[in-house]
């Protein structure tokens, strides 16, 4: 059923109601002026009719027939249309209309009552009659007919019930007109929407605001689960891609590794009495075999990691204590370096903690490998310092070592995927990693000449993280598994 429709049947059923309701409540009203005002109009013919009943008393207390006659019509042509009952010393005296005479009012109420009689019922007001003179006394009742007024009742219930009638058709009629040209732009909205499948179709849902806050509200729900939808799919596709990447990068680069240490196993079974030397240089190379092996894959699931992570991971860092954690680990791991820290404590960033640490430990690890002076000695200085003079306010890491350098025309390359020198014993992710999370946390990379011209510098500039600025979203598109050109 329709929304016109139902819109319609409720209003042609409630507006009766409310005209029936407030019929009722004039009807009551209505009834209550009548009766005031016929108890007004009784009162004001009570004080004519009691001073001609006090003329009749007196004329019959003085024996005068004629006198008595005279004030009798007096009496009644005062009364009008109004029912008297006067009971004094001679007798009762009564005309008009009213209830029967086995009826007695309440005597002395001083305003008027109702009385019922064979179906009738009637206004009745009390008088006492005095005369100054002692034992001449008597009572006057007026009475007045409800019928009429019975009537004017009866007459507005029924224009009540003929109004209630009326107004359901012809409300019911309007609110369907009205309902339907109301739900025209939602009409017009689901045409719009009943052709839109996001599995097929790129086409998306075009919305004109319609100044009706409730369809421009849903077309604006519809519109945001499209994006929703279409920003899921997209993180879907791109989740699969990462997954076929890594398992073609494994595949490729694990192929050699293990014919490598296939070979050396062939040996190991094939020479029982092998030289202990070259057993001992076989089982090296195996080790080391190994050891590639586990890096590379550790390597390539951080890289699919920072390709699927999402927004809802990044939170507020303090990168000098991870910076700190990450220096502590190496000094541990290799106390024969000399690894030099500074950096004040509280220079916070938005980002992912994982992520960071992982880009500080390559680069720590690659400065170590890759940075030694020429008499072999390792030495690393990682620096932490707050930068308000550009234009953004930034966290800038530097990390120094001290060996050959990386000439500018490598600059670019070093980042690239499995891009390694020939004696690197690395993966050639290590540095790929590192500019993933600076792309991921939205930072400047640069890579330096070292202090006085003396090997590498690698240089990050973080946004620092302000509590009065929202956080700057993670890119949409990430492919630096899958992607071997990505510089970052």
């Amino acid at each position: 059923m329709r929304l016109s429709t139902r819109i319609a049947i409720v209003v042609g059923a409630v507006v009766p109601l409310l005209v029936v309701a407030a019929g009722w409540v004039l009807v009551g009203l209505v009834g209550r002026d009548l009766h005031a005002q016929a108890d007004r109009r009784l009162g004001e013919r009570a004080q004519g009719v009691a001073s001609a009943a006090r003329g009749l008393l007196r004329a019959a207390s003085n024996d005068r027939p004629r006198a008595e006659q005279a004030r009798q019509r007096k009496l009644f042509t005062a009364a009008l249309d109004i029912g008297i009952r006067l009971t004094g010393p001679d007798g009762t005296v009564m005309d008009g209309p009213q209830p029967d005479t086995s009826v007695r009012p309440p005597a002395g109420t001083g305003h008027p009552v109702t009385v019922h009689s064979r179906g009738q019922t009637w206004r009745a007001l009390t008088v006492p009659v005095t005369t100054g003179r002692p034992g001449v006394t008597g009572t006057l009742w007026l009475f007045s007919p409800e019928s009429a007024r019975q009537a004017q009742i009866q007459l507005v219930r029924g224009r009540v019930i003929t109004v209630a009638l009326l107004a359901a058709p012809l409300s019911a009629a309007l609110a369907w007109a009205l309902a339907a040209g109301a739900s025209r732009p939602l009409r017009r909205l689901q045409q719009r929407t009943s052709g839109l499948d996001p599995h097929t179709s790129a086409a998306r849902l075009e919305h004109t605001p319609t100044r009706i806050t409730e369809v421009d509200d849903l077309a604006h729900t519809l519109q945001t689960f499209l994006a929703r939808y279409d920003e899921q799919a997209a993180r879907t596709a791109e989740a699969l891609a990462t997954a076929r990447s890594f398992s073609a990068a494994a595949s490729h680069e694990l192929r050699t590794p293990l014919m490598s240490m296939q070979t050396n196993l062939d040996i190991l079974d094939a020479f029982h009495d092998l030289d202990p030397a070259d057993r001992a240089e076989t089982v090296d190379d195996l080790r080391r075999g190994h050891a590639r092996l586990l890096g590379l894959l550790v390597m390539l699931r951080a890289l699919a990691q920072g390709d699927l992570v999402e927004a809802d991971a990044f939170a507020s860092v303090d990168l000098a204590e991870l910076a700190d954690a990450a220096v502590s680990d190496l000094r541990r791991t290799h106390p024969e370096a000399e690894v030099l820290f500074e950096g004040a404590p509280g220079l916070t960033v938005h980002g992912w903690q994982p992520g960071l640490r992982s880009m500080l430990d390559n680069l720590l690890a690659n400065s170590l490998t890759h940075g030694r002076s020429a008499d072999g000695r390792a030495q690393v200085a990682v620096r932490l310092r707050a930068d308000h003079g550009s234009g953004t306010p930034a966290v800038v890491l530097t990390v120094d070592d001290q060996g050959p350098g990386v000439p500018p025309e490598q600059r670019q390359t070093v980042f690239r995927r499995f891009h390694r020198r020939a004696d690197s014993p690395g993966s050639g992710l290590g540095l790929t990693l590192v500019a993933q999370q600076v792309d991921l946390h939205r930072a400047q990379l640069r890579v330096l000449d070292g202090p006085g011209g003396t090997g590498a510098r690698f240089e990050i500039a973080f946004p620092i993280a302000q509590p009065d600025r929202a956080a700057v979203g993670v890119p949409q598109h990430r492919d630096w598994l899958s992607d071997t050109d990505r510089r970052g």
